[in-house]
């Protein structure tokens, strides 16, 4: 919970950006804005994460189903590039989940050798109700803003919606020649 001084120092910062309208931040404004959004994020995470629905349904575990049911089937491997995770912690994972019936094993039609692996009903209907859950907790957080508040969340999701599919930059030194 933010307190009075710390609401005014977020608004005050707030004006800041606004003095610049149309046009683009430069990068210590960008680099301000990303520092408080990602503040802002890390502070609505456990809003977002599960409140004791499933003991066994830990953050790591939602990611990989959340990334099976947009992407699946998937072979482990993929799960692991895509979550960006190593491959034996992924293969302990998928284990676990199959373990608790959240997902089904099938062969790839490409490579018999190798496996693919998807939500099954179970899987899709944890994971639905998990999502279910954490939106109604965030919308009567949203509940609580001002209107001017609230119309400047959902103004600003469209950026927020490019801002997730952008694909990282490559870091310095990694591109290829």
């Amino acid at each position: 919970m933010t307190s009075s001084s710390d609401s005014d120092a977020a608004d005050s910062d707030a004006v800041a950006f606004d003095s610049s309208d149309s046009d683009s931040l430069d990068s210590e404004q960008s680099a301000q804005l990303a520092e408080r959004l990602r503040a802002a994020i890390q502070q609505l995470l456990p809003e977002l994460r599960t409140h004791g629905m499933q003991s066994q349904l830990t953050p790591s575990r939602m990611a990989a189903l959340a990334a099976l049911s947009a992407h699946g089937p998937l072979r482990i491997s993929d799960l692991a590039t895509r979550m960006g995770i190593a491959l034996s912690t992924v293969s302990r994972m998928v284990d676990l989940l199959d373990g608790f019936g959240w997902i089904e094993r099938e062969a790839d039609p490409n490579d018999q050798r190798a496996t693919l692996i998807a939500l099954n009903d179970t899987g899709r209907a944890l994971l639905d109700s998990t999502r279910r859950q954490a939106a109604t907790r965030l919308a009567e957080r949203i509940d609580r803003l001002t209107a001017d508040h609230q119309h400047s969340l959902r103004d600003a999701l469209p950026a927020l919606e490019a801002l997730s599919t952008q694909r990282p930059a490559e870091p310095p030194g990694t591109g290829r020649r």
